[in-house]
């Protein structure tokens, strides 16, 4: 069992990353989380988890830390979870978003997220709430007040022009906090955010 892989980033998008360590390429499926913390890296440390879809055909995902790879565990425990959807799961929403969904029964939030059907949201709110361990006590930003339609309406905007999810929601909040942006005004908050990127 292979527990982290730490070398040169050979190669990176937003879906795949390529560790070289002592001449091999060692290719691991990743998150936009763990993707936009290997930006600009040259190195990295990534925790390994194997899933096999077939006795045969492992899949490997890498993770920036043992939080995220923990998180991931917990999600593909969950029966109708595989690899790719809990992946997708982490690329759609951050870990404390994820356990405020599960935690406050908010089953809306879960089923939002490609592939994540009804069923399955109640299944993963079933089977994990109260059982979110470091992360039980993460308030969704989605929970928030602060995170009202505008927002998301923000984040679309910013999703559809090619940004990634995690780096909009980012710059997002860097305009609303720092800069005091209202977010009565979708077209304010869109141009605030790109300025932030």
């Amino acid at each position: 069992m292979i527990n982290y892989v730490n070398g040169l980033i050979a190669d990176l998008n937003p879906a795949n990353a390529v560790i070289e360590t002592n001449g091999v390429g060692y290719g691991l499926l990743i998150s936009l989380t763990t993707y936009s913390h290997l930006q600009g890296k040259q190195n990295a440390k990534l925790y390994v988890e194997s899933v096999y879809v077939r006795d045969d055909n492992p899949k490997y995902y890498g993770f920036a830390d043992t939080e995220e790879r923990e998180l991931f565990r917990k999600l593909i425990s969950v029966s109708g979870v595989g690899g790719g959807s809990a992946l997708l799961m982490l690329s759609s929403l951050s870990p404390p978003e994820i356990a405020g969904a599960i935690n406050t029964a908010n089953v809306a939030i879960l089923k939002s997220i490609k592939g994540i059907g009804e069923k399955t949201a109640q299944r993963i709110v079933v089977d994990l709430k109260g059982k979110m361990g470091k992360h039980e006590g993460g308030i969704s930003q989605i929970m928030n007040p602060s995170y009202n339609k505008n927002k998301e309406e923000a984040l679309m905007a910013l999703v559809t022009l090619g940004f990634p999810k995690l780096l909009a929601e980012k710059a997002i909040e860097k305009a609303t906090k720092q800069q005091g942006i209202n977010t009565d005004n979708v077209e304010l908050l869109v141009k605030s955010a790109l300025k932030n990127m």
